[in-house]
């Protein structure tokens, strides 16, 4: 059995990243009849239900920079973040015309929108806002938690005219729970040995999940992890940072590597939380759309798009990474215009200033071209760090 090299895995995971055209979806869907896929926006949506159905969940996260939005800009204002503009291209110009549903979770008002605006486009394509719960009591956020998961479920049984059972559940969330603790893994090497596994790789092996089935992504991350273990790769005298706001649209990849050339190692991040919003495995006794609503309630990540209930918890998170990882400081990087990151920011920050952890921040969209300021700005932060923590 021949061993793949980093270099191989990333390329393929580069290939997929760089497709607009979803040829990986397009071919799973092609390769069996009656399959189905269901498109969702960032952030979280349940995705075991959409595999215990039989069919794809497939990730959209916007054009990325590749793509020339025309007529998106038509359907969304200029004051607004890019990713609902990128995201309406994709449809217009039929890259998404293979996608049976699209969902929309909730995260901010434009997305709640952009919901509504699916639905006159593509009539005849399934569209739903998923809601999640603002009260995270079980009686009342469990409750109506899991009665938005039955509702969903139920669509997708209409869609794929085939019941779902328990049983189909429970294997997609052990499924799931497995790539979770892959993905998991993964981190904990980048905040290990950085330079072994950089952010910039590690993005491209995670948001190929996106968009190939559970099964082969989470081959794909063993085959990732291994590699990255066994080659040598030279350490640098980089900075350990924690990078956080990036949780709806995503930067750019040269963004990432950008931060790398600064001389920052990206050691926590919440890039496509979809993938690691459940802390922990979902237990698979009971009855598993409670143990989901349950697993949202109290065992998930924290961010600007989810509701904190407890004010001293607000921010702790960052405290919690940074001590975690051994990093030396956090740089707020928001899209422009994102209202969830940008009204969080200032209360993060001041958390930060309590803690005595160092920050920067910055705005980007996911289609920035010029990088050097970016660079120039993170590089400067990690010079007063080294230069600080060595006074």
């Amino acid at each position: 059995m021949t061993h793949q090299t980093t270099q191989e895995i990333v390329a393929r995971a580069q290939d997929l990243y760089e497709d607009l055209h979803f040829t990986a979806a397009r071919k799973w869907k092609e390769a069996g009849e009656g399959r189905k896929v269901i498109g969702y926006m960032p952030v979280y949506i349940p995705r075991e239900l959409i595999h215990a159905a039989g069919m794809l969940p497939l990730g959209i996260m916007g054009g990325g920079d590749n793509l020339e939005v025309i007529h998106g800009d038509a359907y969304y204002q200029s004051y607004i973040c890019r990713i609902p503009r990128s995201t309406i291209e994709l449809g217009i110009s039929g890259r998404l015309d293979f996608v049976d549903g699209m969902i929309f979770p909730s995260i901010c008002d434009v997305i709640r929108n952009l919901s509504g605006m699916w639905k006159m486009l593509f009539p005849d394509v399934y569209a739903k806002y998923f809601d999640v719960p603002q009260t995270y009591e079980d009686e009342v956020g469990g409750t109506f938690y899991e009665g938005e998961m039955k509702e969903f479920l139920h669509d997708l049984e209409q869609i794929g005219g085939r019941k779902v059972t328990d049983d189909d559940l429970r294997n997609s969330i052990e499924v799931y729970n497995e790539n979770r603790r892959l993905v998991r893994e993964l981190y904990a090497l980048r905040a290990e040995v950085p330079w072994q596994a950089p952010a910039s790789e590690a993005y491209l092996i995670i948001r190929a999940g996106l968009v190939l089935p559970v099964e082969e992504h989470s081959q794909m991350l063993r085959d990732y992890i291994a590699a990255a273990r066994a080659e040598k790769r030279p350490i640098k005298d980089n900075a350990k940072v924690v990078v956080t706001g990036m949780f709806c649209e995503q930067p750019p990849l040269n963004l990432i590597k950008s931060l790398e050339l600064s001389g920052c190692y990206v050691v926590d991040d919440d890039f496509m939380l979809v993938s690691r919003w459940l802390i922990g495995d979902v237990p698979l006794e009971g009855d598993p759309i409670h143990n989901l609503a349950q697993a949202f309630l109290h065992h998930s990540e924290s961010t600007a798009a989810k509701y904190e209930p407890d004010l001293k918890e607000k921010g702790q998170f960052l405290v919690r990474s940074v001590r975690r990882t051994g990093a030396e400081g956090v740089i707020f990087a928001a899209p422009s215009f994102c209202d969830p990151a940008l009204l969080d920011r200032p209360m993060l920050q001041n958390v930060l200033k309590q803690a005595g952890i160092p920050f920067i921040a910055f705005k980007y969209a996911e289609n920035s071209g010029q990088m050097q300021p970016i660079r120039e700005q993170a590089g400067t932060f990690v010079d007063s760090i080294k230069l600080w923590s060595a006074a």
